[in-house]
C-alpha cells in the first residue's frame, strides 16, 4: 500500500493535486502563498518585540536560508523525475529509513500545527467573551480558558467528519485573504481607533533571540508541501520563481505585520497581536473572527494525512468513512488535552519552529541534497552555502529547543 503520507497536501487546492502537471504558474504561486501565509503571521510581531528592532536581519536571513533549501527540494526533484513527494525525496537520499525520518517529522509537524490552531482559537474566544466559565452542578468549575479550548474543539469537530479532500482544500483556500483582512484591521485600528504608531521599543534584546528565531522561522514550515506544487505544475523550470515570488510576499507581509504590531503595542504585544486590539472597536472585532475563522477552516486539513496515515497501517478498507470520522475525533480529543496541558500558545509555537520546521524546511533538505546530487556535482561554494545554512539550523535548534523547553517546565512548575 502507498505510504498515505504521500498524500500530504497542506493546504493546496484540490484540482492542482489531482491533475498533476496541469497548474500554470500563477496558480502555483497562489497555491505557495496559501501554504505560506498561515497563522505565524499573526505572532511576528510578537516574535520582535522579543527580540528588537534588530532582529529583523535575522528574518531576512532566515528567509533566505530557507528559500534557499527550497530550491535545494526542486533540485532533488530534478535528480529523479520518479521523486513525487518529501518523503520520496528522503527515500531517494537514504533509504527506508529515509523515508520514516521525513515522514515521522512531516506528521509531527502536522499535528503540532493542529494543536497550535486549537490555542489560537481559544486565545480569541477567550479574548471575546473573558467572563465564559463552565459550572457542573457545583462540582467543579471549568475556568474561561479551559472552556473556550472545549468550545473551540466543538466548533471544529464537524470538520474532521469531511473525508471529502476537495471540499476540504477549498474550505481551507482562506489563508490569503484571511492575512490581508487581518492586516487591514490592524492598520485601521492603528489608524482610526486611537492606539496610534507611537511606541519605539528597543533596537536589540539578546534574551529575547531564541524566541525570535523559533518564530521567524515558523514562517516558512511549508517545505514537505514544495514537492506537491512542483509536481503540479505544466512547467516545473518555473518553480524557481514560484519560490522566489512566494517567498518574497510572505517576507514582505511578515515584516510589515512586525513593524507595523510593535510600533502600535511596543514591549506590551501578546503573543498574537489580535489580542493586543480593543475589543470594543469594529476593526479588533473583524481581525479577531478572521484570526477565528482561519485555523477553523484549515484544521481538518492539516489532521487529514495523519488520519490517512493511522488507516493504511491499523484499519480495515471497509466502512473508511466512517473509521476516518472516528480517527479525526481521537486525534481532535488527543489535540485538546496537550492544548488544556500547555496552553502557552508562544511557547508551544516557538517550540513548532524550533524543532519541527528547522529539521524539515532547513536540515533535512540540505542533507537530502548532499546525499542525492553531492557526489555527482561539483558544488564549489555552494557547499559553503549549505555548511553555513545547517550551522545556522542547528543554532536554532538547539538554543530555540531548550529555551522552549525551559520555559514550558516553569510555567508547569508555577
Amino acid at each position: 500500500m502507498q505510504d498515505a503520507c504521500d498524500s500530504v497536501t497542506v493546504p493546496i487546492l484540490a484540482d492542482s493535486i489531482s491533475n498533476k502537471g496541469t497548474a500554470s504558474f500563477y496558480k502555483t504561486t497562489f497555491n505557495g502563498l496559501n501554504s505560506l501565509l498561515g497563522i505565524a503571521v499573526l505572532s511576528v510581531p510578537y516574535a520582535l518585540s522579543c527580540g528588537g528592532w534588530a532582529s529583523l536581519i535575522l528574518l531576512l536571513v532566515i528567509s533566505s536560508a530557507t528559500c534557499y533549501t527550497g530550491l535545494l527540494i526542486k533540485k532533488c526533484m530534478e535528480a529523479d523525475p520518479n521523486i513525487r513527494t518529501y518523503p520520496g525525496i528522503g527515500e531517494k537520499a537514504f533509504g527506508a529509513r529515509g523515508r520514516l525520518v521525513v515522514s515521522i517529522f512531516m506528521n509531527l509537524e502536522l499535528y503540532l500545527l493542529a494543536i497550535g490552531f486549537l490555542i489560537l482559537v481559544a486565545d480569541n474566544l477567550h479574548n471575546l467573551l473573558p467572563d465564559l466559565q463552565v459550572s457542573v452542578q457545583g462540582w467543579f468549575v471549568i475556568n474561561g480558558r479551559q472552556t473556550c479550548i472545549l468550545l473551540a474543539a466543538l466548533i471544529i469537530m464537524p470538520t474532521v467528519w469531511i473525508d471529502n479532500l476537495s471540499t476540504l482544500s477549498y474550505v481551507s483556500a482562506t489563508g490569503i485573504v484571511a492575512t490581508v483582512v487581518i492586516a487591514g484591521s490592524v492598520v485601521w485600528s492603528g489608524e482610526s481607533d486611537g492606539v496610534g504608531f507611537n511606541q519605539k521599543g528597543v533596537f536589540f534584546n539578546w534574551r529575547g533571540l531564541p524566541t525570535s528565531m523559533s518564530l521567524y522561522t515558523l514562517c516558512y514550515c511549508s517545505h514537505p508541501i514544495f514537492p506537491t506544487l512542483y509536481t503540479s505544475m505544466r512547467n516545473g523550470k518555473q518553480f524557481k520563481w514560484v519560490l522566489i515570488v512566494c517567498f518574497v510576499i510572505n517576507t514582505g507581509v511578515c515584516i510589515s505585520m512586525a513593524i507595523l504590531g510593535y510600533l502600535m503595542f511596543g514591549s506590551q504585544l501578546q503573543s498574537q497581536i489580535t489580542l493586543n486590539l480593543p475589543t470594543n472597536t469594529l476593526s479588533a472585532k473583524v481581525a479577531t473572527y478572521t484570526a477565528l475563522v482561519n485555523p477553523v477552516a484549515k484544521y481538518a486539513l492539516f489532521l487529514k494525512p495523519i488520519v490517512d496515515a493511522i488507516e493504511s497501517r491499523l484499519l480495515p478498507v471497509h466502512g473508511k468513512r466512517i473509521c476516518s470520522a472516528f480517527t479525526g475525533s481521537m486525534l481532535l480529543c488527543s489535540t485538546v488535552l496537550v492544548a488544556l496541558t500547555l496552553p502557552y500558545y508562544e511557547i508551544f509555537m516557538s517550540f513548532i519552529g524550533a524543532f519541527t520546521t528547522v529539521i524539515g524546511s532547513i536540515l533535512l533538505p540540505c542533507f537530502c541534497y548532499l546525499r542525492i546530487c553531492g557526489a555527482c556535482v561539483d558544488l564549489g561554494f555552494e557547499l559553503v552555502v549549505i555548511r553555513s545554512t545547517v550551522l545556522m539550523g542547528f543554532i536554532i535548534l538547539v538554543v530555540g529547543t531548550y529555551t522552549c523547553l525551559l520555559q514550558i517546565f516553569e510555567n508547569l512548575n508555577m
